[in-house]
């Protein structure tokens, strides 16, 4: 079956709760869904040296802050570079011009320790409004957006320059997650992770790729834990009101990834094929 418009899927939820498993089914399932990673944006650009990606490694390397302008930015020209906002390339500016580089100079606080930078052109999002007007509502240009927004205040930007027509927040008992993640072990070399539970290694404690140890992260601790939820509740309300204003969001609960990813098919299907 093919999509009958376009996509634009956030998946919301506490760390843990699954949301890389259930974009991962989602791009398996729907194979016209793509995924655009700020984060994956950030380590392109810097890895590639480019003008911008210097800029932000010094800005990561000094304890700085990647400001919200810029993830979106970035996210801007990637929907630009794919053809998914027509019109886009009005509002073309090169990285290495200097009203970019004025303009990274000036970044201050936003999205903490992500890596990014881009050598393509840059569009302006100052013109967000005119943009927003022509996204492309071709089932081509459908995505699964991770790592931004991650509040209101970056929702409401994003919506400048193309809007999210489907918020999902995942939701798991707060008991469930904590055994979960009491359970995880990661090889840190490669994100490799393990759960004893229902993925465990083939020899305890040691990465199945590389024979390598495996660790627990220490923000797996159940008090660390805890303030990462209770941080990640305060931030995600008020993103989670501004969809559900905006007639988008939908919630779904279960106790387990294979519980929850039958009702996320069976809504995208209804909305978009």
């Amino acid at each position: 079956m093919r999509l009958r418009k376009a996509a634009r899927v956030i998946l919301v939820g506490a760390p843990g709760v699954g949301k890389g498993t259930q974009a991962e089914r989602l791009l398996a399932r729907f194979p016209q869904l793509s995924t655009i990673s700020s984060g994956d944006l950030l380590r392109h650009n810097v890895k590639n040296r480019t003008p911008l990606g210097i800029k932000v490694e010094h800005t990561m390397k000094t304890g700085g802050l990647v400001s919200d302008a810029l993830i979106l930015r970035l996210i801007t020209n990637e929907l630009g570079h794919r053809g998914w906002l027509s019109g886009a390339q009005e509002n073309v500016m090169a990285f290495s011009s200097p009203a970019v580089g004025e303009a990274v100079a000036s970044e201050g606080s936003g999205v903490p320790g992500i890596d990014y930078a881009m050598s393509s052109p840059d569009i302006n999002p100052n013109a967000g409004a005119h943009l927003s007007a022509q996204a492309s509502d071709d089932p081509s240009a459908s995505f699964l957006l991770d790592g931004f927004p991650r509040t209101a205040a970056q929702a409401r930007s994003l919506d400048d320059v193309v809007p999210i027509n489907w918020a999902v927040s995942i939701k798991t008992p707060l008991d469930v997650i904590i055994r979960r993640i009491s359970s995880r072990w990661v090889h840190e070399p490669s994100g490799r992770i393990y759960n004893t539970t229902f993925n465990a290694p083939r020899a305890p404690g040691v990465d199945d790729v590389t024979g390598e140890p495996l660790v627990r992260r220490a923000d797996d601790e159940e008090d660390i834990y805890r303030a990462r939820f209770r941080k990640f509740e305060e931030t995600s309300e008020p993103l989670l009101e501004h969809y559900a204003r905006k007639g988008v969001l939908w919630e779904v609960d279960g106790m387990s990834s294979d519980e929850i990813s039958p009702k996320l098919f069976r809504e995208f299907e209804r909305r978009f094929m």
